[in-house]
C-alpha cells in the first residue's frame, strides 16, 4: 500500500495532467483552472516529468 504522501503526489499529477488535457495543453490556463501561478505549474510539471507526446512542457521564462 502506498503511504499517503505518495497518494498525494499521484492525486496532484493527475489533476495537473487532466487541467493540461482540457486546457490543450496551454500551462497559463490550466494553472488558472487549477488555482495556482503559472511558476507553480512549471515546477510542478519538471518536478513529476509530466510530457505531453513525449516532449517535455517547458516554461517560456
Amino acid at each position: 500500500m502506498n503511504s499517503l504522501k505518495e497518494q498525494i503526489r499521484e492525486m496532484e499529477k493527475e489533476e495537473i495532467i487532466r487541467a493540461l488535457k482540457e486546457c490543450d495543453w496551454v500551462m497559463a490556463k490550466a494553472a488558472r483552472q487549477l488555482g495556482i501561478t503559472e511558476r507553480m505549474i512549471g515546477y510542478k510539471i519538471k518536478k513529476y516529468g509530466i510530457r505531453r507526446a513525449g516532449i517535455e512542457l517547458r516554461d517560456k521564462s
